[in-house]
């Protein structure tokens, strides 16, 4: 395993570590600006993650929501805002978070960790 990922799953354990139940996400946006971090990009549907760090960059790659051919979902505001606050209340696991943004019809996510 190389330095760069050693040091991102370091952070993410230490992130995950401190995250508060209810609001932790900008927690988790500071600990990765902290370890240098720039930008997290998820593609929801493949449950892909791309975190692109001073040093380089590395993918994670999860468990894909849906394999073969799907619709997206078409966007629904309330639905997303539903799963939203169900994660900022503790009422769902982050698989559950996934899903449910992706039946709102959330396809990606870029987090800019710079600012």
């Amino acid at each position: 395993m190389s330095k760069l990922i050693e040091s991102l799953n370091e952070t993410q354990k230490h992130a995950m570590a401190i995250r508060p139940k209810v609001s932790g996400f900008p927690v988790l946006a500071e600990i990765f600006r902290q370890a240098g971090v720039k930008m997290n990009r998820w593609s929801l549907p493949s449950c892909q993650s791309i975190y692109i760090m001073k040093d380089g960059s590395i993918v994670q790659q999860g468990t894909p929501l849906v394999t073969g051919t799907y619709e997206v979902p078409k966007f629904e505001r309330e639905s997303l805002i539903a799963a939203i606050r169900a994660d900022q209340e503790d009422r769902s696991t982050f698989p559950e978070f996934l899903i449910a943004t992706w039946n709102a019809g959330v396809i990606a996510y870029d987090a800019d960790c710079r600012s």
